[in-house]
């Protein structure tokens, strides 16, 4: 993992668009602000980072809006295990 590839991840406003569209499926209240607050625990999930890097090296200018990066699958495979941790909401 490189530090510097996972801080461009957790800025990159395009992935957290997508974590926050995955979010508002999965019930999650206010998911605009709940994905954003967890941009950096999002940006170390294991292989984001490594399928990030991968795709600035071959050019790919916005990669968190590319699928096939960091696919729909990853991202709510994320989504739903950090929800598992958090505790539950009346």
């Amino acid at each position: 993992m490189s530090y510097r590839t996972q801080a461009l991840l957790a800025q990159d406003q395009n992935i957290i668009q997508r974590i926050t569209a995955c979010a508002s499926t999965q019930g999650i209240r206010d998911p605009q602000q709940w994905a954003w607050s967890r941009a950096w625990e999002f940006s170390a999930e294991p292989g984001w980072d490594d399928a990030y890097s991968y795709a600035l090296n071959v050019g790919k200018t916005e990669p968190g809006n590319e699928e096939g990066v960091i696919t729909d699958g990853m991202i709510l495979a994320s989504v739903q295990a950090l929800r598992a941790t958090e505790a539950p909401t009346s």
